[in-house]
């Protein structure tokens, strides 16, 4: 495995953790109800809102969701672990 192989898949481990952790603490900012003119929530909303919002259309396209639960945190989480970071990790392998 060349030193460029491993950065890259490295760097996309903690790129997938810090999503992880910023969709984490986006959920329980919604449970907490603090000031939304916050900076720091703001920059967490406006950091995953782009992550969240198409999963958050699809639920809706299919009626699934709605109400007081948002369900697209956990689908993101769950298409993010298991399609889009082993993709990830395939293409490096094969570039390199």
């Amino acid at each position: 495995m060349s030193s460029i192989q491993t950065t890259l898949l490295t760097a996309g481990y903690y790129l997938f953790e810090l999503i992880y952790f910023l969709i984490f603490i986006r959920v329980i900012l919604s449970w907490i109800r603090l000031n939304s003119s916050n900076k720091f929530i703001m920059m967490i909303y406006n950091l995953t809102e782009p992550i969240l919002e198409p999963f958050r259309k699809l639920l809706d396209r299919f009626n699934i969701g709605g109400g007081m639960i948002d369900f697209s945190p956990i689908v993101a989480i769950f298409i993010i672990q298991l399609i889009i970071h082993p993709l990830y990790n395939k293409i490096i392998s094969f570039i390199f």
